[in-house]
């Protein structure tokens, strides 16, 4: 039971420094607050991410619910979802999220977790766009994987047509999550006065109502677009490689997804289209 206790609190380790990662700028005095975001602090937010990432993995290594050919596949997908960044979606979608939706329902939460920080770190050496919000986009679409899996302990009992119409909508609501969770990386340091802008004093009633304002304006058309994207492509893809991720998940010995309803041991999920 500890063995299984020790990779799981890594998970929480790592959602939980997120959320403190994204929201402490909110409870930071006036005068720390500045025009560099969070320049100061992402290194660091980045090692511990990719400190507990590693940590994960090799927890799950010992415990032998990964092995080789599980840490050779993450790396796979990892690597094709950064490349697929670089395809220029209408609206400014992307290519890198639908693969790790789809990888994310396929293999469980913990895989699609570790695939989300892992593809976008690896988008980011591809395109180059290494900066302070790196982390926190290694974050965001951690969570997104991660959700993705536990959409997918429950879809996988729907047919086909129905499980990947509701893996598109999960995508579309993503696409404006997404945008959302990103913004409040730089929105808390844009102190300013109006009601687009954050200032220290603020309750939270009135710090909600200023980010509603904020994002509609500058945010919510090109989310939008981007989370029809992502939904079309979910659509477009999802017949051919859901049944075929599945077909891979269950032949990988020991497994890989995680059954949370019974955490005392790695449980094989039967594949309905083998």
């Amino acid at each position: 039971m500890m063995s299984n206790a020790r990779p799981t609190l890594v998970y929480v380790l790592m959602i939980f420094l997120g959320v403190v990662a994204f929201i402490y700028p909110f409870w930071l005095p006036e005068d720390a607050l500045g025009d560099g975001s969070h320049a100061g602090d992402a290194p660091l937010v980045a090692a511990a991410v990719g400190a507990l990432a590693v940590g994960a993995v090799a927890l799950e290594v010992r415990r032998r619910t990964m092995n080789g050919a599980t840490v050779a596949l993450l790396g796979v997908l990892a690597a094709s979802s950064g490349l697929l960044r670089l395809l220029d979606l209408p609206g400014g979608g992307s290519g890198i999220f639908f693969l790790v939706v789809l990888a994310g329902a396929a293999f469980g939460p913990r895989f699609g977790l570790l695939l989300g920080l892992s593809a976008m770190a690896t988008s980011a050496v591809i395109t180059g766009g290494i900066g302070p919000w790196l982390p926190f986009q290694m974050l965001a679409l951690a969570w997104m994987g991660g959700g993705a899996g536990f959409v997918g302990l429950v879809t996988r009992r729907l047919g086909r047509r129905t499980e990947v119409a509701a893996l598109a909508v999960y995508a579309w609501i993503w696409g404006f999550l997404y945008g959302a969770i990103m913004n409040l990386w730089f929105w808390p340091f844009a102190v300013g006065d109006g009601e687009l802008a954050w200032r220290p004093g603020l309750d939270l009633a009135t710090t909600l109502s200023h980010y509603r304002a904020f994002y509609l304006l500058t945010s919510f058309g090109w989310d939008a677009a981007g989370a029809l994207a992502n939904a079309a492509l979910v659509v477009a893809t999802g017949h051919l490689l859901l049944p075929s991720m599945r077909r891979f998940a269950g032949r990988l010995d020991p497994v890989v997804e995680l059954n949370v309803f019974h955490l005392s041991r790695p449980v094989l999920q039967p594949d309905h289209d083998a």
